[in-house]
């Protein structure tokens, strides 16, 4: 990892000043600015609503600026589209994974290489160096004339960030695309991108993930409200860094950190059983008890079998052995839609694939799923479910312009908590969470935390499969750990910390499930 001292600049490859960009009424950009130098890995950090994002698309020609001024490589930078930006060396990778579905893996790694009607995907010196950047980022590359549309949501994310990486640009930026990476996936991507920039690459990299940064940043720039309000070393601080983006110096604020013991949770009542379910034909079975009003978090390394376990919880695949316990006896959870009948509500991973409706308003995504409250003779009641969306726009500190916006005109991060806000809306007495917080800024992941611990307080039981360490230990009242498709380890709340927890990743934690 290389630093620039300050006192002897080398010439930014890329140098953005006094950015200002407004839609409508809305300041998205006041005062931004970040210099970039050859080889810097540069981390883009901030809040949802900070302005990284209209700074981003600023950069890659899908806005412009209404004042201030870029240059790239010296010269002046004004893109109006994302070829012109391009073709000045800037290319990017966005959080939301762009493909042609029914196109092969081929084809979209070399999208846009030539014109359209062209076919680009014969010479098979593309087919060579497509493998090849494939083989560098994924341990299983798919077959390249498999259907993009085929492919896991990682795998479809890598070959976004392989289709930049064959056009060799000098200035790549990676916003929010780790987020829909494995763990295997992110590790060789960022061995790749140390090569690049050893060769002069320049790379922007936004993310949330603070291991990432300490891992691969060179420096860092923080925006808030649309301001750049200072840029870091690679030596930054923690407490310095949260401050620098929200005023404050912890992930979970030390009010709503968590207290709960094994004792304090062993008296509540059972709601949620899993007994002798098997996530995969070879792995040992699963037995879980969830109770009454804790937060139970879902760990492992990418791919171990987690994500099988939580969608087996809300009626995904083989659910013999699922059932939810109530007052008056147990009812198997047999399918998606007798879970919801149950009490039970699924937060997806996959927010544009299987939770938001892109071509419906922000309200209307949020109502799809308690719209028959809203009926009144036959007729339904916008205002109905406007009142019931404005107590979940407090609790959750939701942005937007107005409701009937389309959900797309809003960051990740609040689609986010407008889905999350749907499925509380709806009332369910257990929420399973689908790593819920990837790809929303540190504010967003306070705000949830906070609503969850004030929601188990009441009763709701809460399932999260989190990505993050820290996240775990900080929030959950216990944590089971997932390996090779298995139930292998739970930790409790007295046993949480980062080593022991990454520990158990590998095999090596002492309490066996």
């Amino acid at each position: 990892m290389s630093t620039h001292p300050l006192t002897a600049e080398p010439e930014a490859v890329l140098a953005v000043d006094g950015l200002r960009k407004h839609f409508g009424p809305t300041v998205a950009l006041q005062n931004a600015g970040l210099r970039l130098f050859p080889g810097e890995v540069h981390a883009l950090v901030g809040e949802n609503g900070s302005g990284k994002s209209t700074l981003v698309k600023i950069l890659s020609g899908v806005h412009r600026p209404d004042t201030g001024s870029m240059t790239a490589g010296g010269r002046t930078f004004a893109p109006r589209t994302p070829a012109q930006a391009l073709r000045a060396g800037v290319d990017t990778v966005f959080q939301e994974v762009l493909g042609v579905e029914n196109r092969s893996v081929l084809d979209n790694l070399w999208l846009g290489a030539d014109r359209l009607l062209r076919p680009v995907t014969r010479d098979p010196g593309r087919r060579e160096r497509a493998a090849e950047v494939l083989a560098a980022l994924l341990v299983t590359p798919p077959p390249l004339d498999a259907p993009f549309g085929s492919l896991q949501l990682s795998d479809r994310q890598a070959c976004g960030i392989a289709r930049s990486l064959l056009r060799e640009p000098k200035v790549l930026i990676l916003d929010e695309a780790t987020s829909a990476l494995d763990h295997d996936t992110r590790t060789r991507l960022f061995t790749l991108v140390k090569e690049r920039a050893a060769h002069g690459m320049s790379v922007v990299l936004i993310t949330h993930r603070m291991d990432e940064i300490r891992e691969i940043g060179d420096r860092v720039t923080v925006l808030r409200s649309g301001r750049t309000v200072g840029t870091l070393g690679a030596d930054w601080e923690h407490d310095e860094m949260i401050r620098l983006m929200t005023g404050g110096a912890h992930l979970v604020p030390p009010s709503d950190s968590v207290v709960t013991t094994a004792s304090d949770t062993a008296e509540r009542p059972v709601v949620l059983r899993v007994t002798g379910a098997r996530l995969r034909p070879d792995a040992h079975p699963c037995t879980a008890e969830f109770r009454r009003g804790e937060i139970v978090g879902l760990a492992g390394l990418e791919g171990h079998g987690q994500d099988e376990f939580l969608r087996l919880l809300v009626g995904q695949g083989d659910t013999h052995g699922v059932v939810r316990t109530e007052a008056d006896g147990e009812r198997r959870v047999t399918d998606p839609r007798k879970a919801r009948e149950l009490g039970i509500a699924y937060v997806a991973r996959d927010r544009r694939g299987e939770s938001i409706l892109p071509w419906m308003s922000i309200l209307d995504n949020f109502a799809i799923a308690t719209a028959e409250r809203d009926v009144r003779k036959g007729l339904l009641s916008e205002r109905a479910a406007e009142r019931r969306f404005a107590h979940y726009v407090e609790r959750l500190g939701i942005r937007f312009g107005r409701s009937s916006d389309a959900i797309t005109t809003l960051s990740g991060g609040n689609q986010q908590k407008v889905v999350i806000a749907r499925w509380l809306a709806a009332g369910p007495e257990v929420l399973l969470l689908n790593d819920p917080t990837r790809g929303i800024d540190v504010g967003a992941k306070r705000d949830l935390y906070r609503l969850l611990r004030e929601l188990t307080g009441q009763g709701l039981t809460v399932v999260m499969l989190s990505s993050e360490v820290d996240e775990h230990v900080e929030l959950m009242d216990r944590v089971l750990v997932f390996r090779e498709g298995s139930l292998a380890t739970e930790l409790a709340r007295t046993d949480l910390d980062r080593e022991r927890l990454v520990d158990a990743f590998f095999g090596g934690a002492a309490v066996t499930a």
